[in-house]
């Protein structure tokens, strides 16, 4: 049988699912709530901060898990990520200020800034290229139900048992992450024991520049997210709904859906035309989010913006390892993710300055993002007629 037609179900593949499900349970459980929860710390000013600071700390800390992920191995690092939102999430209910607060959100960033690094080269590392956006579509369906059980998790658990329970649990299931982790096997071929000069970043260590233009698209396509996680509980409240967890959950599902298909897709027609369709999808997206005066236009746009996200995440994924070398992969995949949380932060930042508590704002804001998507959307365009004859647009 030849090696691509080989199963992707082994263990390793399966364990590392597993894992990425618990550990986006983890942190996307307590998102929903912390808007309000920073109100009644007397932060609601600094809402726009809840994201922009985890993010902040992500994207600093990428290039010291792309080049730990290269020299010191692939499940150490995925573990620090998880040992992260382990402790934060016991130290919520004990740093209840505002300062201590936003001081957790930056420190949680380093949870995102390690684990999907070191996942993203592990998942290159045991599936053959010809399957890569396969796997990588697989993968993210797994990260996004975590993304949809977590908040509607959150939201019941806060509901039932108050909040302090919603953080304690938000640690037990990182600590479930760990488990897993680290009974998997390390697929670095060469790796290297710990060392301060692993530590040392130069500036060739910071950015992959053959990996740079799916890092350009992930920055326009994730500013949208940033405003979402920062939004959209306050306008699901607005609206209605009692659960500020059911938009994140409706997003997920339809993410989940179309990720069946979309990197099989990207495997057979090419990353950027999977990743044109994802932009435009996501622009539309915003465009009915920010028209929803309902509930249900709300979930519809929910919907929308999960088939967007589904198909552009396995794509960018698959298309960012396809234009790197394969000793740098970390550091190319910590490319993708830098630009992925400078989008997600500049998103947040915006969206929560302008917002300032005033809620008919925020389908103004919405719509000046689909401008920024459309950009994203032009620049690709720009590039592909640029590089029609290379081999990795096949």
């Amino acid at each position: 049988m030849s090696q691509n037609k080989k199963s992707i179900y082994t263990l390793q593949f399966i364990l590392l699912c597993m894992s990425s499900l618990l550990f986006s349970s983890s942190f996307n459980m307590i998102i929903p709530e912390l808007p309000s929860y920073l109100s009644s710390l007397g932060g609601a000013e600094y809402k726009g901060l809840i994201i922009s600071l985890f993010t902040l700390t992500a994207a600093i800390s990428r290039p010291f898990s792309g080049k730990l992920t290269d020299k010191w191995g692939r499940v150490p690092v995925m573990a620090v990520g998880s040992v992260v939102c382990l402790i934060c999430g016991f130290l919520y209910p004990i740093l209840s200020s505002v300062s201590g607060f936003l001081l957790l959100r930056l420190v949680h960033g380093f949870s995102t800034g390690f684990k999907p690094t070191a996942t993203s080269a592990y998942v290159a590392d045991i599936i053959p290229q010809e399957r890569w956006g396969e796997a990588l579509g697989l993968h993210g369906l797994c990260f996004s139900i975590g993304g949809a059980l977590g908040p509607a998790l959150g939201g019941w658990v806060v509901n039932a048992y108050g909040i302090d329970v919603m953080f304690y649990g938000s640690s037990f299931l990182a600590f479930l992450s760990i488990v897993i982790v680290m009974n998997m096997k390390e697929t670095l071929a060469t790796k290297e024991k710990l060392h301060r000069s692993m530590f040392y970043i130069g500036r060739k260590d910071i950015i992959d520049v053959g990996a740079l233009p799916a890092g350009i698209i992930t920055f326009f396509s994730y500013t949208a997210y940033g405003l979402i996680l920062t939004l959209i509980p306050d306008w699901s409240e607005h609206l209605g709904a009692q659960n500020k967890g059911i938009f994140f959950t409706a997003f997920t599902v339809a993410s989940v859906l179309i990720r069946f298909g979309a990197g099989k897709v990207s495997d057979r027609h090419g990353r950027t035309n999977v990743i044109l369709a994802g932009l435009v999808a996501t622009a539309i997206a915003l465009f009915v989010i920010s028209e929803g005066t309902h509930i249900n236009m709300l979930l519809a746009g929910a919907a929308l913006y999960g088939m967007g996200t589904g198909i552009l995440s396995p794509a960018i994924s698959a298309w960012t390892i396809d234009l790197s070398n394969p000793e740098h992969r970390g550091k190319a995949v910590a490319t993708m993710y830098i630009s992925m949380e400078i989008g997600i932060g500049f998103g947040a930042l915006l969206g929560g300055s302008y917002y300032s508590d005033h809620i008919m704002r925020i389908p103004q804001i919405f719509k000046i993002d689909i401008l920024i998507i459309l950009t994203g959307l032009l620049y690709l365009l720009y590039w592909k007629s640029r590089n029609t004859n290379k081999k990795m647009l096949k």
